[in-house]
């Protein structure tokens, strides 16, 4: 302790400069850090002006939507609908401008719709579904989305497209590990059963007489509401009460529009997002097995019946068995259903994230928060690296989110561009490379945007 107090207090001229340097140092970090802290809160301040103002553009478009929906609400849109007394033109006027606004935001929330070779894809192949699933197309409208892809035409549709559609976003990797021997042999006998109906033909003779087959229109007109009154009223209603009509011949048009959103859905196992499923029939394995013991068992009965003399004892084991394998089969069906039904709850219950209206809203924040990223990664790039070309902005912006998430992404360079173009914050050069100014620059040029004025007013005291 004095050895170190007998060097501080016994200080030389070189020892008296370095410390003087170090302390002129210190200082110049001292406001470099001072420079940095007020660099970062002018950054904070354009993040929220650039979101405030990114939110205010869509309010207007978001409101239209959900405007529109609540005429399609399944729960609640018959009623909103009778109340407008719109004529049939109208209403379907109203449907295709729903439409129209719900694929620009799923556009904006960077959503793919299905394509037909996807499809093909998705159902060549088989994963924790091991069903064969079919839509009940009976209870599905064929006019809406036909409609609209009238007026809208898209490259590549699945055969679906005018019952339903189904739209994608992101790639992940799903895992599990098992033999998986019955559904290897269900795949090789399904696409061994299809080459045998091209080859002889039938498969065409099959699809003629499917078409002209009349299709009964049994839509669905009652839902269910889970809007629940603000008081519980119960009332018994006997059946000598109730008052009853002559049942009209001409049923009434469901408009309801379903939305449903779910994550984290196997590609193989796209079934599972299907609208009005039929509940599932023997796999192909299960036909195959219950076909062969069907004629093994009847051919062996035969033959003992022929016999000179026929044993009664091996007759009875020869049709117990024959019984027991068939109710083997069907009771290992009846298990793969309960699978089934089981394997529908969970994805249901974890897997869907909203429906109806939530969804909407769910993909309106969901538009906001993606433009608004894209915007100030682009700025800030530009920021901290200077003028760049669009495809060098582009390269840039990956590179910063691969480097600082981990994540690999096709970034909108093209749409970010136009929105710093549009907050009138960005400028090209003579050569078309792209200029950021200052960002207390930018903030001026944004201007102080209502949702600060509220919380200043907020913070204001209650005297003020």
């Amino acid at each position: 302790m004095s050895r170190a107090m007998n060097s501080i207090c016994g200080l030389s001229k070189d020892e008296i400069a370095n410390c003087e340097v170090l302390g002129v140092a210190s200082t110049d970090r001292s406001c470099s850090c001072h420079e940095q802290d007020k660099d970062r809160a002018e950054f904070m301040k354009l993040c929220r002006r650039v979101e405030y103002t990114v939110r205010a553009w869509y309010l207007l478009q978001f409101e239209d939507l959900m405007q529109l929906y609540a005429l399609f609400d399944p729960v609640s849109g018959e009623k909103s609908l009778e109340q407008q007394s719109l004529t049939r033109d109208e209403t379907e006027t109203l449907e295709l401008n729903f439409l129209t606004y719900l694929f620009q935001i799923m556009d904006k929330s960077n959503f793919k719709l299905l394509s037909d070779e996807e499809n093909e894809v998705a159902h060549s192949g088989q994963y924790l579904l091991n069903l064969p699933i079919k839509v009940d197309e009976s209870k599905v409208d064929k006019t809406l989305l036909s409609r609209y892809f009238k007026e809208h035409p898209h490259d590549n549709l699945p055969a679906f497209a005018d019952k339903y559609i189904v739209f994608r976003r992101g790639i992940g990797i799903d895992q599990t590990t098992d033999y998986f021997f019955m559904e290897k042999v269900d795949v090789i006998i399904s696409r061994a059963w299809r080459f045998l109906l091209r080859v002889t033909m039938i498969e065409k003779l099959f699809s003629r007489k499917r078409q002209l087959k009349p299709k009964k229109d049994t839509k669905k007109t009652d839902e269910v509401n889970d809007e629940e009154p603000a008081d519980l009223f119960v009332e018994r209603i006997r059946l000598e009460k109730m008052e009853l009509r002559r049942a009209s011949k001409e049923t009434k048009k469901d408009r309801g529009i379903f939305v449903k959103h779910f994550k984290n859905i196997p590609m193989a196992d796209m079934e599972l997002v299907l609208p009005e499923k039929k509940n599932p029939s023997l796999t192909p394995m299960d036909w195959v097995l219950f076909l062969i013991s069907a004629v093994l068992g009847l051919v062996t009965l035969v033959g003992s019946l022929e016999m000179p003399k026929a044993d009664i004892w091996v007759v009875t084991a020869i049709v117990s068995g024959l019984v027991g394998y068939c109710a083997k089969t069907y009771f290992t069906f009846q298990a793969n259903m309960v699978t089934y039904q089981n394997l529908i709850t969970k994805s249901m219950y974890d897997k869907q994230l909203d429906s109806g209206k939530g969804t909407l809203l769910h993909l309106c924040d969901d538009v906001i928060q993606q433009e608004v990223k894209e915007v100030i990664v682009s700025y800030y790039i530009l920021m901290e690296q200077g003028k760049a070309t669009i495809q060098d902005l582009d390269s840039r912006c990956e590179q910063l989110i691969k480097e600082e998430f981990g994540v690999e992404c096709n970034f909108d360079v093209v749409d970010a561009v136009k929105k710093l173009e549009k907050l009138g914050i960005v400028s090209r050069d003579s050569i078309g490379r792209i200029i950021c100014v200052p960002l207390k620059r930018a903030n001026e040029i944004i201007g102080t945007t209502t949702e600060e004025m509220v919380m200043r007013a907020q913070q204001a005291p209650a005297g003020s």
